[in-house]
């Protein structure tokens, strides 16, 4: 995973080179640019939020005086890898993170009792809590996670909007290449018009 990371990373740095296609009108030759495209350097976190599951919050949530059991069988519930705890209260207010590695560390390898501990003694302090805002780029959000070794991040744009996954993250660049690929092929063989 590390490679394909790495190589995904290098791959993003790369400047991209502007092709453009000669066209021949009879009269002379007209020069067309390709279609406009995003490039990996402009997506953004938004862009990821917004290809997730909508009928689905982008996050889901436990609070700090929750039970680690329960917490973890929400995660299971949903099938997912991590919760955003919030703080008690009804506001919106992120206290930390809670994930499946958290519950192995800090309950099962600890010889811990999951329902007698709380969410807020064992998750990620909102003080040693890496985020990224909507308009992140995903290459840095990538190397965020990379470089501390995490797999979910907290989208903060004042308050949680979201949360993202290495996985959200790699499928998103994926998809572009993919589409770039695509794109491409249609200019090689004209389709574009």
């Amino acid at each position: 995973m590390k490679a394909f990371v790495r190589g995904l990373l290098a791959r993003a740095n790369e400047v991209p080179k502007i092709h453009q296609r000669k066209v021949s009108a009879g009269f002379g030759c007209l020069t067309s640019p390709p279609p406009p495209e995003k490039g990996l350097e402009n997506l953004t976190v938004a862009d990821v939020l917004s290809t997730k599951d909508t009928e689905v919050d982008t996050w889901i949530s436990c609070r700090t005086n929750d039970t680690v059991s329960d917490a973890v069988k929400n995660m299971a519930k949903h099938n997912i890898g991590s919760l955003v705890v919030l703080k008690p209260g009804d506001q919106q207010y992120i206290a930390g993170i809670v994930t499946e590695r958290d519950y192995m560390k800090k309950i099962i390898g600890a010889g811990r009792s999951s329902k007698l501990t709380k969410v807020g003694e064992v998750m990620t302090d909102e003080s040693k809590l890496v985020t990224v805002s909507s308009g992140t780029n995903i290459i840095k959000a990538m190397q965020l996670m990379s470089e501390n070794h995490i797999r979910h991040v907290p989208v903060i744009d004042g308050k949680i909007v979201g949360l993202i996954s290495m996985v959200d993250v790699v499928k998103a660049i994926v998809d572009h290449q993919n589409g770039e690929l695509k794109r491409l092929n249609e200019f090689i063989k004209g389709d574009y018009y």
